[in-house]
């Protein structure tokens, strides 16, 4: 990719709330080896041969926040992601990992002008390098759309959304945010600011595992006219994020993201047929999985004549793996689409997300390619 003269190579800093967590720490060991030229890190990313004249592979760094008063090498120890080897070989870096006290208490406009402090006290630390925030915090319950911010803040619980403080500082602070999780925190008015202040925002909940295949799939199918009668998912995994799952008010979020995407690929309801749903996604915690989850799907089809037909599915993942690449492509998009001038929702990028966000945000796994593939026209006819 040609990549104009007047752009001046930089490094990019990822400040990640939840830094300490599975992804988080994943994350920045990735970062680390990424430093040293690691190719197992960079030949998973999808933006490894773009970009690299502006923002070399290699230049990223990693700063952010967490609650918990382990240090960093020993969350990504306690997350059982990797193995000791590479923990061993990147320990001297991860200590090296600015990592902030995230904010517990106050009201919206406190936690805000600490976390906008916060975000240049990180940034002095690397200067020369573009900040993009990655939002890594847990599922929470949520809140109802606002107004206006002024009505915002009024109704806001940091209980329901701890990430809206972070994202109001990295838009004040003219920061792109990256919202990997299931917390809808693009709200209209958080929207309308960011495109006043020229940032980019996408989102949301990172499509990492089953997620990506069922689109892929429900695209291919889509595409041979067979039809869906019905998906039936399961997902069993150990970390955090499973743990945390397990109370409803936060599964709520995620569930949905993982079963209405079906009909916007296909076109129609899974289950029309029956009148009601039968497209079913469940998630249960089951500690000896850790880190590395299991999704199962049934599929069941209908061709010619309506017969039957089925398909079975196991995957065998590992949750912290497949999300780090995704969150540094991410980062190197939203770096480039700042430099152009893109600001407000970034619907191109859908091919990251569950829900992707923005005007005609593309659903299927096709449209999410050649939308990705304009948008690369789009910085380099815009740079």
């Amino acid at each position: 990719m040609t990549i104009p003269e007047h752009f001046e190579s930089q490094s990019i800093l990822l400040l990640v709330a939840g830094l300490k967590g599975a992804i988080g720490s994943t994350l920045a060991t990735a970062a680390a080896a990424l430093r040293t030229g690691d190719t197992s890190v960079s030949g998973c990313l999808t933006t490894g041969d773009k970009f690299t004249d502006i923002i070399p592979v290699k230049a990223l760094h990693v700063a952010g926040w967490d609650s918990r008063d382990e240090d960093l090498a020993e969350c990504a120890h306690r997350g059982r992601v990797l193995p000791a080897t590479v923990m061993e070989t990147h320990r001297a870096a991860l200590a090296e990992v600015p990592v902030l006290k995230a904010p517990e208490s106050g009201t919206l406009d406190s936690q805000v002008e600490k976390l906008e402090a916060d975000i240049d006290a990180l940034c002095s630390q690397f200067p020369g390098s573009r900040p993009v925030l990655v939002n890594l915090l847990p599922a929470a319950a949520g809140l109802e759309a606002a107004a206006d911010l002024a009505k915002l803040s009024q109704v806001y619980d940091p209980e329901k959304l701890p990430d809206l403080a972070y994202v109001l500082a990295a838009i004040r602070s003219r920061v792109p945010v990256l919202n990997f999780t299931p917390n809808r925190i693009e709200l209209e008015p958080v929207v309308a600011l960011a495109e006043d202040a020229g940032v980019p925002i996408c989102g949301y909940d990172g499509k990492t595992g089953q997620t990506y295949f069922k689109v892929v799939l429900a695209s291919a199918l889509k595409a041979r006219q067979l039809y869906v009668d019905g998906w039936y998912s399961m997902n069993i995994l150990g970390n955090e994020d499973g743990a945390n799952l397990m109370v409803p008010e936060k599964a709520s979020g995620k569930l949905a993201n993982k079963t209405n995407l079906l009909d916007d690929v296909l076109g129609y309801e899974v289950g029309e047929r029956y009148g009601r749903p039968t497209h079913k996604v469940h998630i249960d915690y089951y500690p000896p999985r850790g880190d590395a989850k299991e999704a199962w799907d049934v599929v069941d089809l209908l061709g010619m004549f309506n017969l039957p037909m089925s398909l079975r599915i196991d995957l065998q993942g590992r949750d912290s793996i497949l999300a780090a690449p995704m969150v540094i492509d991410l980062a190197r998009w939203l770096f480039m689409l700042q430099q152009i001038g893109r600001k407000g929702l970034v619907p191109e990028l859908a091919f990251f997300f569950k829900n992707p966000l923005g005007e005609n945000a593309p659903r299927t796994f096709q449209d999410q390619l050649a939308a990705l593939d304009q948008l690369e026209a789009e910085v380099i006819s815009k740079g």
